[in-house]
């Protein structure tokens, strides 16, 4: 999806369901799409529970918000976030949110931000539900933002790690919806609407980091660059005649 760096962005962070291990990375992922007005982060900092995210908390200025277990069993946590982020949007003074959570609560929180038309980025681990994926204009998985692959590979043993989605229809729609007559789209085009059908799409989860590189090492697909006026050039894709054939043979 195309993005605003100038967009002002609210970060509220679920303590209790993100990683503290990764928040330095997540916050430089943040200023990929604009910069982080508020940055906030929810739970009750007089546990224990919560102890690796104090020593980044004052390092990297967010404020810490407490919110006190009042009765066990409910996620008096995720009520104050979403409260805090129904009066940050009535108030008119970001464009967008940036939720970072793995729990599926924050769903309807996410479409009612989107219904008043701000962009919602989501944060999480891929044991996420889809529905909160579902949810974001765009959701990144916060394994891909780990410095080091062991790390993340270490991280995707501890928990039940979501199949990520086949790569190939994926592609094959995305590039249905934008193709133009002679077959092509351009890279731009196509990215968009992957991101825009399929909100945690992101090379990165296929092991590269560019789009135009993972369309490259798909063999069934053509890519060619078109130069423009100003001596740069622009990125196409389309599907081999020979793979269509054989699509439709199939």
């Amino acid at each position: 999806m195309a993005t605003n760096n100038n967009q002002r962005l609210a970060v509220l962070i679920d303590a209790d369901n993100a990683q503290a291990s990764v928040i330095q990375e997540l916050l430089a992922e943040v200023s990929r799409y604009g910069t982080a007005t508020i940055k906030r982060a929810y739970g009750d900092w007089t546990t224990q529970h919560l102890k690796s995210w104090k020593e980044v908390l004052h390092k990297l200025a967010i404020q810490p918000i407490q919110q006190f277990a009042y009765t066990t069993g409910k996620n008096a946590t995720d009520s104050a976030l979403i409260i805090d982020a129904m009066d940050v949007l009535h108030a008119d003074s970001v464009d967008g949110f940036c939720l970072v959570s793995s729990d599926s609560d924050f769903t309807r929180l996410a479409t009612r931000i989107r219904e008043a038309g701000l962009v919602v980025y989501g944060f999480g681990e891929r044991k996420t539900p889809e529905p909160f994926v579902a949810a974001c204009d765009k959701f990144v998985y916060t394994e891909i933002l780990r410095a080091k692959p062991e790390e993340q590979k270490e991280a995707e043993a501890m928990v039940e790690v979501a199949e990520l989605p086949k790569l190939k229809p994926m592609i094959l729609t995305a590039l249905n919806a934008t193709a133009r007559e002679d077959g092509w789209s351009s890279l731009s085009a196509l990215g968009s609407q992957l991101t825009r059908n399929h909100p945690a799409f992101d090379p990165r989860n296929y092991g590269v980091a560019k789009l135009g590189e993972l369309m490259r090492k798909q063999t069934y697909l053509e890519v060619k660059e078109v130069p423009l006026g100003d001596g740069s050039a622009q990125v196409h894709v389309h599907v081999r005649r020979k793979a269509v054939a054989g699509s439709k043979a199939g």
